[in-house]
């Protein structure tokens, strides 16, 4: 926009001419075509580079995750991390279904193998499919080619398992470093963390869950919930906290429909804003 000002100045300053000696009006009508041509091109440069620089994890050298939304809509995601344990999969499926809630589980390569049955059966009620690494290993301690074998290996399953080309990848612990992201990236994936985290994995019981969510400070819209399927008291803090959150005016999407895929940014937060 500066450019663009200054040139206006410019163009100004040359009809402020025009307004002298008829003498130099040729000259000067001359000085209006090259300006307005240089404007033209101007205009073209900022464009082009507007319409190229269109996706941007990187916030003073750091390259960072999604932690959250940007949004004037009132809707967040809740996510459940699927490393271990199954036993609540089938009710916590049942309660989403009944709330007409869809929801992203990131699963590892180990939990893929072990039920997959279960990874079916969340993608046919029409729940994210995400990539939790392979063996769930502290990524940032890997090599690049290390990273990339975590993160393809189970990609590989779910694709071999059910067609689907996963796209969302949530780091183990959330441990991650900038070339955790790039790698992510190079595979097609968006790296995703959280900005709420219920603590659902502490076993802290039912209300500590449903109390930590909903008066989270973080909590608002585009935010991403944290939980696990495997958690002792997770499903059965599902239904209430849900319900608690509806009524405090929230809709639920999974992250694949909360996230922006192109023209976005990121702040220093982790929040992914559009452009």
């Amino acid at each position: 926009m500066t450019g663009v000002l200054i040139m206006r100045e410019y163009i100004e300053q040359i009809h402020q001419k025009l307004n002298g000696t008829k003498r130099k009006r040729t000259e000067n009508l001359k000085y209006v075509v090259f300006a307005l041509a240089a404007f033209a091109v101007l205009r073209g440069i900022l464009t082009a580079v507007g319409a190229n620089v269109t996706v941007s994890n990187s916030v003073d050298g750091r390259e960072l995750p999604i932690y959250c939304v940007e949004t004037q809509e009132k809707k967040i995601a809740i996510s459940f991390d699927a490393a271990w344990g199954n036993e609540d999969t089938a009710k916590i499926l049942e309660i989403l279904k009944k709330n007409n809630v869809r929801a992203t589980f990131f699963m590892t390569g180990g939990w893929v193998e072990s039920y997959p049955d279960d990874v079916k059966a969340i993608l046919a009620d029409g729940h994210d499919l995400g990539n939790h690494s392979e063996n769930h290993k502290n990524m940032s301690q890997l090599s690049d080619e290390e990273k990339k074998e975590e993160i393809m290996k189970v990609h590989q399953k779910v694709q071999e398992l059910t067609g689907y080309e996963m796209f969302l990848f949530r780091p183990p612990y959330g441990d991650y470093d900038n070339a955790v992201v790039n790698v992510a990236k190079d595979c097609g994936y968006f790296t995703i963390q959280w900005d709420v985290d219920s603590l659902d994995w502490k076993d802290y019981g039912v209300d500590s869950i449903i109390k930590t969510v909903t008066q989270h400070k973080h909590l608002g819209n585009g935010s991403i919930v944290l939980c696990h399927n495997g958690a002792k008291f997770t499903a059965k803090a599902l239904d209430t906290l849900i319900a608690t959150l509806k009524n405090e005016g929230y809709t639920f999407v999974p992250i694949s429909e909360l996230i922006y895929r192109d023209h976005y940014h990121m702040n220093h937060e982790g929040r992914q804003i559009q452009n």
